[in-house]
């Protein structure tokens, strides 16, 4: 590499720093000369991090479901270091529940995290990157963005709400010079199968077998190694045009192509009986 073409650091915000996905990709950004706004409900999780990158990096507390927090901290960061160039949001847990167990303020509460508490950072977001002009928001969602497992289906809908959220978003701002993808995970033996970031709906003994037997498959999963994808994110944020969706890890594919393809057969199936439905068109 040139001295011309050397690489310009990148400053990021992350939701989620202290386990997991956000502490992988802080640490490893923060390795490769770029610096880092690392949030986190707990602010002393993040001790290490600020022990070891000083000035690199910016510890601050964050619980992303409330939006006073949210705005002060991105705020704060991008005063800090004088510009955002990534917006990363990564907080989130799954509820495990049947759709008949949870209660609804269960559901609530998890959509508090996974789907408001990115809108309230990126709404803090949204008016500092118009300002200088430039910016690449990003959020971790799942394969289970485009899918919908039992027993927890309530997170797959938050991810499927998520996504429909950032692909309108990316429309919207695109004309300010403002990036957005979605990142899409497949199993990984990170910290998300943890008690932290998981919570138990009370059960009902008549779901009791099937669960068990969906844990189980689960349990089957080849999971990836989270340390693998830092090198990947990277090329997507130093892509001139980064993807909409970007799927990490390699059974994704074949999984989504495969819902999909039963999707369109499904469709295509009852076509005929879909259009009959259009009746005569109205002109207004």
């Amino acid at each position: 590499m040139t001295v011309q073409e050397k690489r310009i650091p990148k400053t990021w915000f992350i939701t989620g720093s202290s386990r997991g996905f956000g502490r992988v990709w802080a640490e490893a950004a923060l390795e490769r000369g770029d610096k880092v706004a690392a949030t986190a409900r707990d602010k002393d999780s993040l001790a290490d991090l600020q022990e070891k990158f000083r000035d690199s990096v910016l510890t601050l507390t964050l619980d992303v479901t409330k939006p006073e927090q949210a705005e002060a901290a991105v705020n704060q960061a991008f005063a800090h270091f004088g510009g955002l160039d990534i917006v990363l949001n990564n907080a989130g847990y799954s509820l495990v529940s049947t759709i008949e167990e949870a209660k609804v303020d269960e559901v609530k509460a998890m959509y508090e995290t996974n789907v408001y508490g990115p809108l309230h950072v990126i709404k803090a977001a949204l008016p500092l990157l118009r300002k200088q002009g430039h910016g690449h928001i990003m959020g971790t969602s799942s394969n289970l963005g485009h899918l919908a497992y039992p027993v927890i289906g309530y997170y797959c809908s938050s991810k499927w709400a998520f996504e429909s959220i950032h692909e309108a978003l990316a429309k919207e701002i695109a004309q300010f010079n403002i990036k957005v993808t979605i990142i899409e995970p497949g199993a990984y033996a990170t910290e998300f199968g943890s008690q932290q970031s998981l919570k138990f709906a009370e059960g009902m003994e008549i779901y009791a077998p099937f669960k068990e037997q969906f844990v189980q498959q689960v349990m089957k999963l080849d999971r990836g190694n989270p340390d693998a994808t830092p090198q990947a994110l990277f090329q997507v944020v130093d892509a001139k045009n980064p993807p909409l969706r970007f799927h990490l890890g390699s059974h994704n594919l074949s999984e989504v192509s495969k819902a999909y393809e039963e999707r369109l057969s499904e469709w295509e199936a009852w076509d005929a009986v879909s259009s009959s439905a259009q009746g005569e068109s109205i002109s207004h």
